[in-house]
């Protein structure tokens, strides 16, 4: 048998570091070895939860199907992980220390009757796998990591356009993870309303965003669909701080009612995330006279995030994430043309629009907001595979099907920008995949800073104009 015990303090809490430290579903983050990791079966971890983390050689791979055999949160877990070769018995402790967090690694290698001959010629090799795996959990606790900044390759992928768009696909955040930070942040009572999460890349978002054990607002249309979701990331993840609200975002009343309801809570808001969205054929008017498109992608937001304000100035770090789309590439800021309403209607122009002013708004949110503490920045998920695609874009995911992102890896970057202490440095960009990128690929789609006054003042004369409406209707 082979032992490996390494040790290290951080400055860390001891419930952050253990949320972090013994959740196997992340080790490849910081294991020196691990490839890729993942939880195989579901509800919170406890004794006899089991994981599959495939494994680097010197020659090939091999994948080591782990099982929890002690669980103590905050203090210990063991794991066996096991494969044709050798079982490994896995022990991490930890304690507090003074002002901050001792962590105790301990590894038992114990191989078959055809390795173990070979084990005094092993063991250094092993040791220098412990020492790096333990070097990289270590730096991944003390989270000091610079603010994000694009690579030199990313730069000239934007640059050239046709190589950035091609990042789009899942070729592209294949490439892009390949140079991944951990993401050790703890999220445990901060609180985060994510609109638009029955589905698509809401749903992975709120999937991830549970699994990390934040306190999730959900906002859904749907009152059956949303009390299931509710019930199955609870019973999924573990974490009963998950609830709905209910809400038609196409419909500023309703908007509204959002508002009032969370102000009247009075709970303050960590992250908002504006997800929510569809794209409409043929051209539609809502209830309130206004095309669906702007109402759902742009004033929704716009409303809700500034009727909210309250709530995210009392916020720990507050951070504001907007999903726009990589079709905004292709569109120029017009405020007079928003609703669609001149010449011949497309939905993918109305939708790209509408996302192109949302991301103006993010600037500006960005600038203004400087003074409070809140950070808010865009992210596009690049071309994934959800419902809301396959039904608007059928010809569109027929043909790029093989190359598109699962809605995972589209909500990887929203989560990211919720939870990255990294990403809390920066305000006012735009990310793919964990980048920042330019706002316009194409000089044409530049607006103009006339056009971005009008843009303002319109959706603030919107915000006046419902707001009386509903002070009128109490």
């Amino acid at each position: 048998m082979i032992v490996l015990h390494e040790q290290f303090t951080t400055s860390r809490p001891a419930r952050e570091v253990f949320a972090y430290a013994c959740e196997f579903a992340h080790c490849e983050q910081w294991d020196a070895t691990a490839v890729s990791s993942r939880r195989i079966d579901a509800g919170p971890t406890r004794v006899g939860s089991r994981y599959r983390v495939v494994c680097r050689l010197p020659v090939g791979r091999l994948t080591l199907h782990y099982r929890v055999l002690k669980w103590q949160p905050d203090e210990q877990v063991v794991l066996e992980g096991s494969c044709a070769a050798f079982k490994v018995t896995d022990t991490i402790t930890v304690r507090p220390e003074g002002a901050g967090t001792r962590l105790d690694y301990r590894a038992e290698f114990r191989f078959g009757a055809a390795l173990r001959p070979l084990e005094p010629a092993m063991e250094a090799g092993l040791r220098r796998m412990g020492k790096a795996s333990i070097a990289g959990l270590q730096e991944a606790l003390e989270d000091r990591l610079a603010p994000p900044r694009p690579s030199a390759a990313t730069r000239w992928a934007d640059r050239c356009i046709l190589p950035g768009v091609a990042r789009f696909s899942k070729l592209g955040i294949s490439r892009s993870r390949r140079h991944w930070r951990p993401v050790s942040s703890y999220l445990g009572g901060r609180h985060i309303v994510l609109t638009g999460a029955s589905s698509g890349i809401g749903l992975a978002a709120a999937r991830q965003l549970a699994a990390m054990g934040a306190s999730l607002t959900l906002v859904v249309r749907d009152e059956a669909r949303g009390r299931a979701l509710v019930e199955q990331l609870r019973k999924d993840t573990g974490n009963e701080q998950v609830a709905i609200e209910l809400a038609d975002l196409s419909l500023m009343a309703d908007v509204q009612r959002l508002v009032q309801r969370l102000l009247a809570q009075g709970r303050p808001i960590d992250v908002l995330i504006n997800n929510a969205g569809a794209l409409f054929n043929p051209r539609q008017v809502t209830a309130e006279g206004l095309e669906q498109s702007f109402a759902l992608l742009l004033l929704a937001p716009y409303l809700l995030t500034e009727g909210l304000l309250p709530l995210l100035r009392r916020g720990t770090a507050p951070r504001v994430v907007n999903v726009v789309s990589g079709g905004m590439y292709t569109q120029q800021l017009v405020v007079r043309d928003l609703q669609s309403d001149r010449g011949r209607y497309s939905g993918s122009v109305a939708y790209a629009r509408a996302k192109r002013a949302l991301m103006v708004q993010t600037e500006e949110w960005a600038q203004a907001w400087q003074a409070d503490g809140i950070v808010c920045n865009a992210m596009h998920p690049g071309w994934a595979d959800t419902p809301g695609v396959a039904q608007a874009l059928p010809a569109f995911r027929r043909i790029m099907r093989g190359v598109l992102r699962t809605p995972e890896e589209g909500a990887d970057t929203v989560v990211w920008l919720a939870a990255a202490r990294e990403a809390g440095k920066v305000s006012g960009l735009l990310f793919l995949d964990r980048e920042p990128h330019p706002t316009h690929l194409l000089a044409r789609t530049r607006e103009s800073a006339g056009e971005r006054v009008k843009l303002l003042e319109m959706l603030r004369s919107y915000a006046a104009r419902f707001r009386a409406g509903q002070d009128a209707g109490a």
